[in-house]
């Protein structure tokens, strides 16, 4: 399995002959190396309704036929933009040709503003847990530090942790570090940082802050194997 990151939240899973893109926010993240018209993934899985999480979503759905897996009333909203979305919501698994998804709590908002300014309320935030080839990665989405990351992290031992460190909106890089003692990841990831001035920050100062675990700070564009 091979996993790269690509600015913000985005993160893109390859596994077998699939594709999978997290999170898609492309156009208007200014550290992506990806292009929308480049992308042709077999599914899209959304944490949570921000336009800076959905981000291209429909675009790249509709080009590429692509399933999208989203909290339940984001996915219906979704739907109405003529895109294949299945719903779930958290707590609940489902077993795809291109892994098992299963989603968990955030402690965040979710809401997806339109180009008419009107605030559509996309269903509860979430995490997402995502298994195939006997590898679990969890992409916790935007959320704030909460005592339940370590019961996740006991219940599905996590190989790969992406956690944001942006503060502001997400934990800080103080937080997200005790949730990596709570998660327990063989290897954790930052994310949702230095996108926009809000949420500037240095990942190094997070990767001091964890002991006794993994952390890589991935470059745009990086992959690793899994």
């Amino acid at each position: 399995m091979q996993i790269s990151y690509h600015g913000h939240s985005i993160v893109k899973i390859k596994t077998g002959n699939y594709t999978v893109l997290i999170d898609p926010f492309i156009n208007g993240n200014k550290l992506t190396d990806l292009a929308v018209e480049n992308e042709k993934p077999d599914a899209i899985l959304l944490t949570h309704g921000h336009n800076d999480h959905v981000g291209d979503t429909v675009a790249i759905a509709k080009a590429s036929d692509a399933l999208v897996v989203a909290p339940n009333e984001l996915a219906i909203y979704l739907g109405w933009q003529g895109v294949n979305a299945h719903g779930m919501n958290i707590g609940g698994s489902c077993d795809f040709d291109f892994g098992t998804v299963k989603y968990t709590k955030a402690f965040h908002s979710s809401s997806y503003t339109t180009s008419e300014n009107e605030i559509v309320y996309t269903g509860m935030p979430a995490g997402i847990l995502f298994t195939a080839e006997e590898k679990t990665i969890y992409h916790a989405g935007d959320t704030s530090l909460f005592g339940d990351m370590e019961m996740i992290g006991k219940r599905h031992p996590i190989d790969l942790a992406f956690l944001p460190i942006g503060d502001n909106f997400t934990m800080g890089p103080e937080d997200a570090a005790y949730a990596v003692e709570l998660l327990n990841p063989k290897l954790t990831v930052p994310v949702h940082y230095n996108t926009f001035p809000p949420i500037e920050q240095d990942p190094e100062t997070f990767k001091k802050l964890v002991k006794n675990h993994e952390v890589q700070i991935m470059a745009v564009g990086h992959t690793l194997d899994l």
